[in-house]
C-alpha cells in the first residue's frame, strides 16, 4: 500500500532514475506510506486526502536525494554541511510540522485532557444527594464518597 506512485515521485525530482533507485524509491514510497498511517490514521488509498500523498511524496523525495544519509559534503576547498537532518539522517522520516499535519488530519489532537473518574458501581449526583463537601476556593463541591446514606 502506498499513498502515491512512483510516476508522481519521479516528478518531484530532478534526474532520471535508474533500476536500482527505481526499486530503492518504491521502497521509500511503501515507508512513507507506512509511516503516514501510524502518525495519522490508515486511510484507504483511494480517500485519503491530498495532503497526505503530498506529505509521503515530500519525505520519499527528500530521502531519495540522500539516501547515505550523510550531513557533509566537501569538493576542494568548499565545505556544506546539513544540521537540521540529525539522527534521521539516512531514512525515511517526516519532520516535526509534517506529523503534527497528519495527527490533525486524523483528527488527533495534542495537549492534556481531563477525564471524569469514579468508583464502580457509583453514579454521579447532584450536590445534595449527600457525600460531597464544600471547597475552601468557592467552587463547586468535592465528591468525598460515593454512598449518600453514610457519611463515612
Amino acid at each position: 500500500m502506498a499513498y502515491a506512485t512512483l510516476d508522481e515521485l519521479k516528478g518531484r525530482i530532478d534526474w532520471d532514475l535508474d533500476a536500482d533507485e527505481l526499486r530503492i524509491a518504491a521502497g521509500a514510497l511503501e515507508d512513507a506510506s507506512d509511516m503516514a498511517a501510524t502518525y495519522g490514521r490508515d486511510w484507504p488509498e483511494e480517500t485519503a486526502p491530498r495532503l497526505v500523498r503530498t506529505l509521503v511524496l515530500k519525505s520519499a523525495a527528500r530521502y531519495m536525494r540522500n539516501p547515505s544519509g550523510y550531513v557533509q559534503s566537501r569538493a576542494g576547498d568548499e565545505t556544506l554541511q546539513w544540521s537540521d537532518i540529525g539522527r534521521d539522517a539516512g531514512t525515511v522520516y517526516f519532520t516535526r510540522e509534517e506529523i503534527r499535519l497528519l495527527e490533525e488530519l486524523a483528527g488527533r489532537k495534542r495537549g492534556i485532557v481531563s477525564a471524569p473518574v469514579m468508583a464502580w458501581g457509583t453514579k454521579p449526583r447532584g450536590p445534595d444527594a449527600g457525600g460531597y463537601v464544600p471547597v475552601d476556593y468557592g467552587g463547586d463541591t468535592f465528591p468525598l464518597f460515593s454512598d449518600g446514606v453514610s457519611p463515612w
